[in-house]
């Protein structure tokens, strides 16, 4: 199992999460690639320690929307998202090879997330921005457009899981502005963990969800994320990068 967490959330003097801790822990990190978070110099910052751990280094395409960190839909045109996928992916592809790595899949953060579930238009304007840069591999929600769209493109899919997000009975994530939508309980996490290992997870209504998964994602601005991601690691007994 890979173990990844979004990095680089932070902007001028902002800074958000522990990102030194986590690229000591995980096997892949989503970088902030400036549209919901992250400078130049944050992204390269966290590129130069992410390549002398040994992670992977991952864009983490956004909308446009650094006011609503990138948490807030957006009815962008098709077209100029996936201009602004690729312009993501290149610019931090630019720090990542500074550092001696390069960008090695492509996730969307945040609202752009939760859109391309459903949304077939965005879900293919992501794919298309990452296609036009590389074949690179995309990690998204199980069933999701996302993942339909990468497979048709001749991507490869990446079905991802969330240690520390709750889950609606039908498999998407629960709304952050819902409850029970974050999950913060150590012990909670770790079970989660576990129960991903045998292929299943349990929704905040109590349904059991079959699903497979090659990632699992601990985000870098929950509350004890440090903590939360040793305990999954030590859980999940090995991990190791998808790519």
């Amino acid at each position: 199992m890979d173990l990844n967490s979004d990095l680089g959330e932070g902007f001028g003097i902002w800074r958000l999460g522990d990102d030194t801790a986590l690229l000591g822990i995980i096997t892949s990190a989503n970088v902030a690639c400036g549209f919901h978070a992250g400078d130049p110099s944050t992204m390269r910052r966290v590129c130069e320690e992410a390549a002398k751990n040994g992670v992977k280094i991952g864009a983490q395409v956004s909308y446009r929307d650094l006011a609503g960190f990138g948490r807030r839909f957006i009815d962008a045109d098709p077209t100029e998202l996936a201009d602004e996928v690729l312009y993501q992916i290149g610019a931090l592809d630019a720090c990542a090879r500074a550092a001696g790595t390069e960008v090695a899949y492509v996730k969307p953060h945040g609202a752009l997330y939760n859109a391309t579930v459903h949304h077939e238009k965005q879900a293919e304007a992501v794919v298309n921005g990452a296609k036009a840069f590389k074949d690179l591999p995309i990690l998204g929600l199980p069933g999701s457009q996302l993942l339909k769209k990468a497979v048709a493109a001749g991507l490869r899919p990446v079905q991802e899981a969330f240690a520390d997000r709750g889950y609606t009975p039908q498999g998407t994530l629960v709304p952050r502005s819902e409850p029970n939508a974050l999950l913060t309980n150590t012990a909670q996490i770790i079970e989660r963990a576990r129960r991903l290992l045998q292929g299943e997870l349990v929704a905040v209504d109590g349904t059991v969800i079959k699903t497979q998964a090659e990632s699992l994602c601990v985000h870098g601005d929950t509350p004890g994320a440090v903590e939360h991601a040793r305990a999954v690691k030590d859980a999940l007994g090995a991990v190791t990068s998808f790519v």
